[in-house]
């Protein structure tokens, strides 16, 4: 696929570490909820750097969206991103992903590991097919939630939150762990999404596959 140009319409932090880039469409531009693609930062010395970002906006609409994790502890592409606005431009490369949705399930993501799943949802809630599908949150802190409110809105009480290094009370001080598993999931035959770092991903997937869940029902991206 050739590389697209485009112009940053909208920039503006949703979390104090996520910043969400509303960009120009090209036409023709085509992609499947939960898909990525890999963006570069039109600039000399960045151009040629790319990084895997999730489509978060639904495929209909007349504009890409992307929900970017910035990290400013390291003069990394995503740090650049930090400082770019409305007018600059981004390089779109290649789409891809393994992430589609197969059916109602449970959906784990981890942090930043949410973003696959806000396109897929906002989808089937525009389809009225949200139904049936839990989410499973888990982050440090309630600081670092992406998109509460709207998550919130489309699985009312199958939005579960957890956070790892925060005890607020009416929330869960938890991690998502094989005992977890066992106490809140009853039906292992049912898809399982699961998104987040490395480490979250090959744990809660090998817990999934020996609790019962066949290879074949889970869908994974790291």
């Amino acid at each position: 696929m050739e590389a697209h140009i485009v112009k940053v319409i909208k920039a503006i932090y949703i979390t104090h570490d996520v910043k969400c880039f509303t960009v120009e469409k090209p036409a023709g531009f085509d992609f499947i909820s939960g898909q990525a693609t890999e963006v570069s930062i039109n600039l000399p010395l960045w151009k040629n750097q790319l990084r895997p970002f999730t489509f978060t906006c639904l495929k209909e609409q007349d504009y890409l969206e992307f929900m970017i994790k910035i990290y400013r502890d390291h003069e990394g592409v995503t740090n650049m991103l930090g400082r770019t606005n409305a007018g600059a431009e981004l390089i779109l490369h290649d789409v891809f992903g393994a992430i589609q949705y197969k059916g109602p399930g449970v959906f784990i993501a981890g942090g930043a590991g949410i973003t696959p799943f806000i396109s897929i949802f906002r989808d089937l809630y525009q389809k009225n097919k949200i139904e049936n599908n839990i989410l499973i949150y888990s982050n440090k802190t309630s600081e670092d939630v992406i998109m509460q409110d709207e998550l919130q809105e489309i699985l009312k009480d199958n939005f579960i939150k957890l956070f790892t290094r925060e005890n607020v009370l009416g929330f869960r001080g938890l991690r998502i762990d094989r005992s977890y598993l066992i106490d809140h999931i009853s039906d292992f035959g049912q898809h399982f999404y699961v998104c987040g770092p490395t480490e979250f991903v090959k744990n809660i997937s090998k817990d999934l596959v020996e609790l019962g869940a066949s290879t074949d029902i889970i869908v994974i991206e790291m």
